[in-house]
């Protein structure tokens, strides 16, 4: 295990007392490093989850994480690479920052006298390497890899997100009415105050009475935690989770704030592909028209209209045809195309311009 890194805080020499130096607080802290693993499998969005033991002796799903030591990686994203390539036997492709993570508390110990863990978070991108008709089955069962960890669909995670079939049944059953108790209690005392009302905030990230807006997975993700509603707020102590009797069971749990970190790089994904080609880094070199549009429906969440879907890709000069088809059982042949990388050169945001909420 790699010692964590330590900072001390020291005064500036004082000029009539050259000798005498007043050492403030010091505090340990191990810089960590996370990555969101991303695919689209059998149609469905996938994250590289690896198993994290708890405490009891059991085990939780957790994002391949490591700690950063300068003396072992020359930058952060190869300290990534290399623990991806440990933990999961899987070596990255396209992978860029997202944010830091370094909340006090983010790893649920807070009597812990552990180093502080500052957790800079990754979104990565991958392309499957599975036949495209095995894997995961509308259960969203998740498959194990020679390494031992688990690519699993990330509505696992967020089942509120997926609105390809419609509106999700959770929230309408579960989530919508929680919400409006808690936003009917008063505030917990010592709270810090805000200037928009829970009742404001929830319509605003759930679009409730207005429009869906699938980038505020984040948004979404803390204001459930936030009233208490997810497994983590419990563990962590908030005082919100223990004023509900029972907790609704809202996706699968992950290791300290890793749902948090996937949340971001939901939401990251959603927003970039609108304005960089970045969805191609999920497709195989050759792919129906037909096969591109579920890949996206499969990011946002919403289905999309194909026709319009179809016009769209194609007057964006994003793909051309490879002049090859694929043979369809029971029907006609699905022409083939390729991403058309020229376009990256023609246009300052060549990205997949849907609003899902339109389409």
């Amino acid at each position: 295990m790699n010692k964590p890194l330590r900072r001390d805080e020291t005064e500036p020499m004082r000029l009539s007392h050259p000798d005498r130096r007043h050492r403030l607080d010091t505090s340990a802290v191990e810089i960590g490093l996370s990555a969101a693993i991303a695919a689209v499998r059998s149609d469905e969005p996938v994250v590289l989850t690896v198993k994290a033991a708890t405490g009891d002796g059991g085990s939780v799903d957790a994002l391949p994480s490591g700690p950063f030591s300068p003396r072992e990686h020359r930058t952060l994203e190869g300290g990534l690479r290399d623990w991806v390539s440990d933990q999961a036997d899987l070596t990255l492709g396209y992978a860029e920052q997202l944010y830091t993570f370094a909340d006090r508390g983010r790893h649920a110990n807070p009597m812990d006298d552990s180093p502080h863990t500052v957790s800079i978070g990754y979104l990565a991108l991958t392309r499957p390497s599975w036949p495209a008709t095995s894997g995961l089955n509308g259960n969203h069962d998740h498959s194990t890899d020679a390494a031992g960890s688990n690519w699993r669909s990330w509505y696992d995670f967020f089942p509120w997100e997926d609105w390809r079939r419609g509106r999700p049944e959770i929230f309408s059953r579960v989530i919508e009415p929680r919400l409006a108790e808690w936003a009917e209690r008063n505030e917990v005392p010592g709270s810090r105050s805000r200037p928009v009302a829970r009742a404001e905030r929830i319509r605003m990230a759930f679009g409730i009475g207005g429009t869906w807006d699938e980038e505020r997975v984040l948004d979404r993700y803390e204001l459930l935690y936030e009233a208490g509603l997810i497994e983590e707020a419990r563990r962590d102590g908030r005082e919100a989770a223990l004023l509900w009797g029972q907790l609704p069971k809202l996706g699968v749990s992950m290791q300290y704030d890793h749902r948090r970190i996937l949340a971001t790089a939901i939401g990251r994904l959603r927003g970039k592909i609108k304005y960089r080609p970045v969805v191609f880094e999920l497709m195989p070199d050759e792919f129906t028209l037909f096969e591109l549009q579920k890949t996206v429906e499969a990011i946002l969440g919403p289905h999309l209209h194909k026709q319009n879907f179809r016009r769209l890709v194609e007057s964006a000069g994003l793909v051309e045809p490879t002049g090859d088809v694929r043979a369809k059982t029971g029907g006609r042949p699905a022409k083939l195309f390729k991403f058309r990388r020229e376009v990256l050169m023609e246009r300052p945001a060549p990205g997949v311009r849907v609003k899902a909420g339109r389409m």
